[in-house]
């Protein structure tokens, strides 16, 4: 039988909108303490999507980046797999507007077909997309000699003005070059999985009766009302015709609406995180043959980040486990006086999770614990703490994130290994190990991920919130390289209604 093929992460591109927000200017308009932001969660900046950019444009920028820096023929990429939850369509794939842009683009060079032959497709898995798609895309190349591929993983994260995820926002694109013999990255072809159908975070088809819509919109207007109005005979009169005339005098009795916010539940999406990531654990272990107590060999640990702290936050269970299978747990509790809760003292048993919850913050303060995350996690948080949530790019972020500190601080990674822990809401979670290669330095030192968020044009609160509203048809940045963006989308009531348009700018100025 032949040797499994070495496949990997051959490189980054990195693609954030230019555009930021300060979390404390959030803070203040929403009267909440900029330390418990920042310090708490470890927010600094949220990036902003432009008026004209979606996850295909964010994707094709990325993608781009790394095509150029490669300096490779679009003929020889045999796909682009797309990891959002930031569709545009509900059949049309996101990816083939990603072709379209990067066909355009190349055709005086290579030829108006350049990317006939490349696959794409969207895999939509909550933030665990985009592993889905890395994962498919390594055994498609370990399969065959020379198959080139790329996965990008884009996402706009939004949340209702106002809730308690619209701190965690933020948008941009990861695409990561996919082949044997990478120079950066290889990946352990076992990954760990766990698997459990949950409702902690979904954008659903939201139904609307139109009787609703309508005794909605009239309510609304000034010295008006419902009563005044025949809604069940005009309700009748939409629901009774052949011809589809508009958006209510349709052949459906309800309208189906789709929005970029989620329905989520913060503690619960926490809980089935810290569970999924636990289940898949053991069972990479399981597939690797590694042991508990061993997480301490890897140079790194990176998460999923939603928020930049979100790993630090909700480890402290596993790091118990880890020092307990050590045999370090009882001089751990000792050296930091701490109190372990016992289930016998407490006939509540409510009472007795509510002493572990406070038991487990107690941990997180402990000076070892920092100093584990200062060591295993920490390198990691940075750029999200500057760019807040990207969804199913976040986890990518991080391995970036380690690659460029590790460089900044001169750390040698050759050799080592680090251990990834994804996740995506629904719910599902997979580890997988990647091992630094010889000379990862020469492609980590073309990422200039800081330099790039150093160079972003800051927002005020208003135009935030502008954009927020999709209030805006011309894009805000003044700074920006240029690059694609979206020119138009047919609105007629046709066969073309909805069809997107895109184009390419050189600079900030043309778009």
């Amino acid at each position: 039988m032949a040797a499994a093929s070495v496949v990997g992460i051959d490189d980054f591109s990195v693609y954030v909108p230019p555009l930021y927000l300060p979390i404390d200017v959030l803070a203040e308009k929403r009267s909440v303490p900029y330390a418990k932001l920042h310090q708490g969660l470890g927010l600094q900046q949220m990036a902003v999507a432009d008026a004209r950019e979606d996850a295909a444009t964010m994707a094709a920028n990325a993608v781009l980046d790394l095509l150029h820096k490669n300096d490779l023929d679009p003929a020889t990429i045999g796909r682009i797999y797309l990891g959002t939850e930031s569709a545009l369509d509900g059949a049309k794939p996101t990816a083939t507007y990603i072709l379209d842009m990067l066909q355009d683009h190349f055709a005086d060079a290579y030829g108006p077909n350049c990317f006939l032959h490349c696959d794409v497709v969207d895999l939509t898995f909550a933030c665990i997309g985009g592993v889905d798609a890395l994962q498919n895309s390594l055994e498609w190349a370990a399969a065959k000699q020379d198959r080139i591929g790329i996965v990008v993983a884009s996402d706009s994260a939004k949340y209702e003005l106002g809730s308690t995820g619209e701190y965690t926002q933020g948008a941009g694109a990861v695409a990561m070059l996919v082949k044997q013999s990478p120079r950066l990255l290889t990946i352990d072809p076992d990954f760990g999985v766990a698997t459990r159908p949950a409702h902690d975070f979904f954008k659903p088809r939201r139904r609307v009766r139109k009787q609703d819509l309508i005794r909605e919109v009239i309510e609304l207007l000034p010295d008006l009302s419902a009563e005044d109005y025949q809604l069940d005979e005009l309700e009748q009169r939409l629901s009774s015709g052949l011809n589809v005339k508009g958006v209510l005098d349709c052949n459906e009795n309800y309208l189906t609406l789709h929005k970029d916010t989620p329905v989520f539940d913060g503690p619960y999406t926490t809980e089935a995180y810290q569970a999924r990531i636990r289940e898949a654990l053991m069972d990479f272990r399981n597939r690797t043959g590694t042991q508990a107590g061993e997480l301490n060999q890897y140079a790194a640990l990176a998460f999923h980040l939603p928020y930049a702290y979100q790993a630090r936050r909700m480890f402290s269970e596993l790091y118990m486990e880890e020092l307990k299978v050590r045999e370090e747990w009882m001089d751990f509790i000792e050296r930091n006086d701490l109190d372990v809760p016992c289930a016998d003292d407490y006939a509540d048993r409510e009472q007795y999770i509510t002493k572990c919850s406070e038991f487990l913050r107690a941990v997180t303060k402990t000076e070892d614990y920092k100093q584990f995350v200062q060591q295993y996690i920490a390198p990691g948080e940075w750029a999200s703490a500057r760019v807040g949530n990207l969804y199913s790019g976040s986890v990518f972020l991080c391995i970036v994130a380690i690659l460029e500190d590790a460089l900044n601080q001169d750390r040698e990674l050759a050799g080592k290994q680090m251990l990834t822990f994804a996740y995506g809401s629904g719910s599902k979670a997979k580890v997988f190990a990647a091992t630094v290669q010889e000379g990862w330095q020469d492609v980590a030192r073309q990422f200039d991920l800081r330099m790039r968020l150093d160079n972003r044009q800051e927002l005020d609160y208003a135009t935030y919130e502008k954009l927020h509203r999709c209030g805006l048809d011309k894009n805000v940045a003044t700074q920006s390289e240029g690059g694609f963006f979206l020119a138009d989308v047919h609105e007629r009531a046709d066969e073309s209604e909805g069809v997107r348009h895109y184009g390419y700018a050189a600079t900030a100025a043309m778009a």
